[in-house]
């Protein structure tokens, strides 16, 4: 089996009876999405493949669903102790453990994802590229927020993945300017 494949499968459980917001689709399928976004453009030079999609597909499951590191060791074992390495702290640098108001939890992500290596930030671009039209679709209100706040952290997100940063930053300025 691959990581990958691991990946999903426990993903699959983990987040069986959670559904988007603002679809009420399972929301495995935002997970699977970003996934695949993140495969069509690999950063192959920085990480291995089956690291960068399984973390992918993992990144929301310790803020969403209080997985552990351990529990994430133990599901990743059998693929050897530096592909764990590298999605546990994937997982932990995608994940939003920020305290303090919205502007002090925000500003702290964005100094947190600015230090993460590039393919980290290229997940988190995959991530802001799968939310953005639901939100902006189903909470125009919230939506104006949001997008500034992606705004920002496209800004300081310098390492990731070109092609996804600009398309990233693409969706964010046409939807702010509608």
């Amino acid at each position: 089996m691959s990581l990958a494949y691991d990946a999903m499968m426990f993903v699959r459980e983990v987040h069986k009876d959670q559904v988007r917001k603002y679809t009420g689709e399972p929301y495995f399928m935002h997970l699977a999405e970003v996934a695949g976004i993140v495969a069509t453009v690999t950063d192959w030079d920085q990480i291995d493949p089956e690291v960068m999609i399984a973390t992918a597909y993992l990144h929301d499951s310790m803020e969403d669903q209080q997985v552990t590191a351990e529990e994430l060791q133990e599901v990743l074992g059998v693929h050897g102790m530096s592909f764990q390495f590298h999605v546990v702290r994937g997982v932990i640098l995608l994940s939003d453990f920020e305290t303090g108001n919205r502007t002090e939890r925000k500003a702290a992500s964005r100094e947190r994802l600015a230090n993460a290596p590039g393919w980290v930030q290229t997940i988190k671009c995959a991530d802001l590229i799968s939310n953005t039209s639901s939100i902006v679709k189903h909470d125009p209100k919230f939506a104006v927020t949001y997008l500034e706040e992606k705004r920002l952290l496209l800004d300081v997100m310098t390492k990731a993945n070109s092609r996804l940063l600009e398309l990233a930053r693409s969706q964010i300025m046409q939807e702010m300017s509608i």
